[in-house]
């Protein structure tokens, strides 16, 4: 069972453009302990999400002037930010649920909705992405396990050989499983380059990190190619 309060000086930003649901948010959730910012439309809300130093959890409204949350998260992901983003909007069909997911939305929650099970959805967004960021010393999907201290692998109990810099992105997938990350993310914080260069480099160490750990590497079952975006592992 989650703690009901959040981590200490947690930081949330909420987009959202209704006055009336916005400032209600943003006093239900300073009053449970975060530290809460707020913007009001799209282009505001791009400028705060990607803003040093990073939020902890985005709040984000589908349906905003100047700019819609789909855009607004799609941006973000590719300019590096891996903050978690709820998604908040009125519309309720699994074609926009699934658009939200592609992008790199964490959850999606629908109009009306009560304040408290919003506030435990942010509990366990925000409990599920410190849990991704610790990795256990192995991890196992497939027929694939690694061993993350020894930075080695085998597949079916045969040793996998890859350079390091293919296990290392391997390693980044694996703490980030189950989210769209960019290709400025992995330039960044596998490369250590801040920037622009260009995709093919990032793209040629993947598809050979994928002929060494997928089933069929033109039809990848882990590494799915998220386009316009970067990647998502999924296992």
């Amino acid at each position: 069972m989650l703690d009901s309060s959040p981590p200490s000086a947690t930081r949330l930003l909420i987009v959202e453009d209704d006055p009336e649901v916005g400032t209600g948010l943003e006093e239900f959730f300073t009053l449970k302990g975060y530290h809460v910012s707020r913007v009001d439309d799209g282009k505001q809300g791009l400028q705060e999400i990607t803003s040093l130093p990073p939020y902890d959890l985005v709040i984000l409204d589908v349906m905003l002037p100047h700019k819609s949350g789909f855009e607004i998260l799609r941006e973000a992901r590719q300019s590096g930010v891996d903050s978690p983003v709820i998604m908040l909007t009125v519309k309720a069909s699994e074609d926009d649920k699934l658009r939200g997911f592609k992008l790199g939305a964490d959850d999606y929650v629908t109009k009306p909705f009560d304040a408290e099970e919003l506030a435990a959805r942010v509990q366990a967004v925000l409990e599920r992405s410190h849990q991704d960021g610790e990795a256990d010393d192995s991890f196992s999907f497939g027929d694939v396990e690694v061993e993350f201290s020894s930075e080695t692998a085998q597949r079916n109990g045969e040793t996998i050989e890859f350079t390091t810099l293919e296990f290392d992105i391997l390693e980044y997938f694996i703490e980030h499983r189950g989210r769209t990350v960019s290709r400025k993310q992995l330039l960044r914080d596998v490369w250590g380059i801040s920037g622009d260069i260009t995709t093919r480099t990032i793209d040629r160490h993947v598809a050979s990190l994928r002929k060494k750990i997928e089933p069929d590497p033109t039809d990848p079952t882990y590494i799915e190619t998220v386009y316009g975006i970067g990647y998502k592992f999924s296992v």
